[in-house]
């Protein structure tokens, strides 16, 4: 009997194991597009080969116009990335309610509010001719995409299909890049918090200005004749917003939050450029990491684009025609976030004059939702409240350079793909608008440079941006920066410029772009600057090595006082004893990893007694420490100084810890702990099918290391990471190297959906190369013209 009770049990296995394989191989035909063969498409001119190579991306030549060769780069983006494209579509448009139900309508009223789709909308018709017709070209290869009707899984589990891409669609998601990259709303906010409980010098404490000894982008040898040193600008008086209009902005954030746009410390990215003199080729090396939010599908998706005028290869987003960033066969490019103060808060008279529209939010399974939305001469009401205290209703509005009309950037990205020398190279950039970015240059003939283009308002009375401000005839816009007063660089002295979304320019040099505490704090900057100095000719292998590089210098400055703490307990006194002669480097394998950043996390919770939810950053930490800082007082958790603290959060993170990996502190590897999350947008946190999507791995670095790894609390994921990375070599460009976080595939169950993610955990890259002997296996997909 019990024979054959498990012979019935090993067949219903076999059957269900069959039954499972048989629907994974019935979705994977339903969703695969075709990667061969010859298809012949609408709205092409002339013939188009694509290539995809062994990682699966594609190498794009097509023989008639460039035009084509969007129009290739639209249909491959339909074809690997569709539900991608769709869901960054609602969430420009402010759509998601209509297919995910009621639970997304506060994700719809932000994004109506604030009216990103709106400003795409306006930003079209401002492009140049050569700028809509390649738009054009490649929304009608996405169109041509999404007629081949090989849907991707998420659209049947919804029960819709996407409606037609249009040329707005086409440039839309820019708006949402620059809200994660171009703003400091949520800064201030955060200062007004501050300024209500613990005054306008508890601004230092809490958000501590720019070291003065630390590295900026520019020397004061590199600034421009214009730049003159000058005092810093005023702070603006406070101006305090009512517990009614805060709990308003505080919900939006939380929107904003729900949908990964969040402004996490440590967030931001890397890049530099080496002179060849400094390199063992005698050409300049490239290279760039951006940290962006981790998402499934990785939001990059590289590319390889050809036609008679156009040849640019690197890393391109799915939804937006052309090349990001990388290179073309004259120069390279890189970015990373300037973030300048480009948003205000204004808050409006009582009786100002406001327009209205109404904006109708259909929402699946219910009655549509009509929503109004007010706008000042500023720009968009965030909040209105009545509690101002003299029974008057007034408005905050929000001013914002992404928002206004007649946006041109695309132009400039456009532009890039097609620059072919330093002239050409900035005369691209004179469109930009947001979100401003530190552009790092190099070209084939030996040139190597900086820009921070973008708008970057001035504002009359030269008050510093950092909290919300009256709306009146002191606080306003009166231009912006003009464009060759912005900072740059061409051919410095010293042959190296390094950013890291560190400050800009020294002192208080114009022009203005921001506040001192908005800039990252310096670490990455300085452990880059460390790494290059090698006192030898730099080499591809050297930039790289410096891409991944784990050493914390948080930890080096954290040291003396860590290390002085008094334990309270056995167990912490066993962690404390692991990190002494610890050389900070944050390796899959440290055990003191895990116990630094665990002491940290709970360190940089010191403020929450005055200011809840607020965690400082690893210098405003710093910065307590060594001045015996009033925010290392408790009174919740009854430590008095600076030392209870240390001793108290120590213990707690040593009980965590143990709670967590054991209770013996030797096994408390870092790959333990701490693992990459790319979490699918809407789907990624449903519990029962969110691990079809989702991606994660054990990965190393930490807080503030170069190759950036920041712990979320509470779970130690990483989250925020360098979303992609390039070296790029002017010597020979076909040399150059890139790599993303996950795969060019948005099919789960496809074979490039994360065929990268361990390369990129292990600091692999693959061939960012033009020439077909580096491309592997590759498969071909003609495309011609239909008659």
């Amino acid at each position: 009997m019990m024979l054959r009770l498990f012979r019935a049990a090993g067949w219903l296995l076999f059957v269900l194991l069959l039954v499972v394989f048989a629907g994974v191989l019935y979705a994977r035909h339903l969703t695969s597009s075709a990667l061969t063969g010859s298809l012949t498409l609408r709205g092409l001119h002339g013939p188009v080969s694509v290539v995809r190579d062994r990682w699966g991306v594609p190498h794009i030549r097509a023989q008639a116009s460039d035009e084509d060769a969007l129009y290739a780069l639209g249909f491959v983006h339909a074809q690997d990335r569709l539900w991608q494209m769709e869901f960054q579509r609602r969430i420009v448009q402010g759509r998601l309610s209509e297919v995910l139900g009621e639970a997304a309508l506060p994700k719809d009223k932000f994004l109506r509010t604030w009216g990103f789709y709106r400003a795409a909308q306006t930003a079209l018709p401002a492009l140049s001719v050569k700028s809509r017709s390649l738009i054009s070209a490649y929304t009608a290869g996405v169109n041509a995409g999404i007629e081949q009707d090989r849907l991707p899984l998420e659209f049947r589990l919804l029960g819709f299909k996407p409606e037609h891409w249009t040329d707005v669609d086409s440039v839309a998601w820019s708006k949402l890049m620059a809200y994660d990259l171009g703003g400091n709303w949520d800064d201030e906010l955060t200062g007004q918090r501050v300024v209500q409980k613990l005054g306008a010098a508890g601004l230092d404490a809490v958000l501590p200005p720019y070291p003065k000894d630390a590295p900026t982008i520019l020397s004061s040898a590199e600034l421009q004749p214009s730049a003159a040193r000058t005092s810093a600008p005023p702070a603006a008086p406070p101006s305090s917003l009512p517990p009614g209009a805060l709990a308003q902005l505080r919900a939006q954030l939380a929107a904003a939050a729900s949908l990964d746009f969040v402004n996490a410390p440590g967030k931001g990215s890397n890049d530099w450029v080496i002179g060849g003199q400094r390199t063992a080729s005698g050409k300049p090396i490239l290279a760039d990491d951006p940290h962006l939010n981790l998402s499934a599908p990785m939001l990059w998706y590289l590319a390889d684009v050809q036609g008679p005028t156009l040849h640019a290869v690197g890393a391109s987003i799915p939804g937006l025609p052309g090349v990001v960033i990388g290179r073309n066969e004259h120069i390279a490019w890189g970015v990373t976030n300037v973030n300048p103060d480009v948003q205000d808060l204004f808050i409006e008279p009582a009786g100002a004059k406001l327009s209205s529209r109404t904006e109708v939010i259909k929402v699946k399974g219910q009655p549509d939702v009509r929503y109004t939305v007010q706008q000042s001469q500023h720009g968009p009401v965030v909040a209105q409240s009545s509690d101002w205290g003299d029974g008057q209703s007034r408005a905050v509005s929000l001013e914002w350079t992404a928002l206004k009309d007649g946006d041109t950037t695309f132009d400039s990205f456009l532009g890039l793909n097609y620059a072919q020398n330093w002239q050409q190279f900035t005369a691209a950039l004179s469109s930009y608008v947001a979100p401003s970015q530190n552009f790092v240059y190099a070209d084939t003939a030996g040139n190597i440079g900086y820009y921070a283009p973008g708008r970057v308002p001035i504002r009359s009375g030269g008050w510093d941006g950092a909290l919300p401000v009256p709306d009146d005839s002191a606080h306003t816009w009166t231009g912006y920066i003009p464009f060759s007063q912005l900072p740059h660089v061409y051919n410095p002295q010293n042959g190296l410029v390094v950013t890291a979304n560190n400050k800009v320019t020294p002192g208080s040099s114009l022009p203005f772009l921001a506040n001192e505490r908005m800039w990252a704090e310096p670490y990455r900057a300085q452990r880059i600057l460390q790494r290059l100095e090698l006192g030898k000719p730099l080499t591809l292998d050297d930039v790289a090595s410096t891409q991944l590089d784990t050493v914390s210098l948080v930890w080096q400055a954290l040291k003396p006082f860590l290390l002085a703490t008094q334990p309270k307990d056995e167990l912490s006194r066993r962690a404390l004893d692991l990190l002494r002669g610890w050389d900070g480097n944050e390796t899959l394998s440290s055990v003191q990893a895990s116990i630094f950043e665990a002491w940290l996390t709970r360190l940089q919770g010191m403020a929450s007694d005055e200011v809840p939810d607020l965690r400082l950053t690893s210098y405003a930490v710093l910065n307590q420490l060594r001045t015996q800082g009033p925010l290392c007082r408790s009174t919740v958790l009854n430590e008095a100084d600076c030392a209870a603290t240390l001793a108290g959060s120590l213990q707690r993170a040593a009980a965590e810890l143990s709670k967590r990996l054991g209770n013996d502190p030797n096994g408390w590897a870092w790959s333990r702990l701490h693992s990459s999350l790319s979490a699918h947008g809407a789907f990624g946190g449903v519990g029962a099918i969110g691990w079809i999507w989702n991606r994660g791995l054990p990965t190393p670095g930490g807080t503030n290391t170069v190759n950036v790894a920041r712990p979320d609390p509470g779970t130690f994921h990483q989250t925020h990471a360098p979303s992609y990375r390039q070296i790029i070599d002017l010597a020979d460009m076909n040399r150059s190297r890139f790599i993303g976080t996950l795969g060019q595939g948005g099919n789960p169950i496809g074979e490039h959906y994360a065929d990268m993610q361990a390369l990129w955990r292990d600091g692999q890259y693959i061939p960012m190369s033009s020439l077909p002997t580096d491309w592997g296996e590759t498969q071909t997909l003609e495309l011609t013209p239909a008659p």
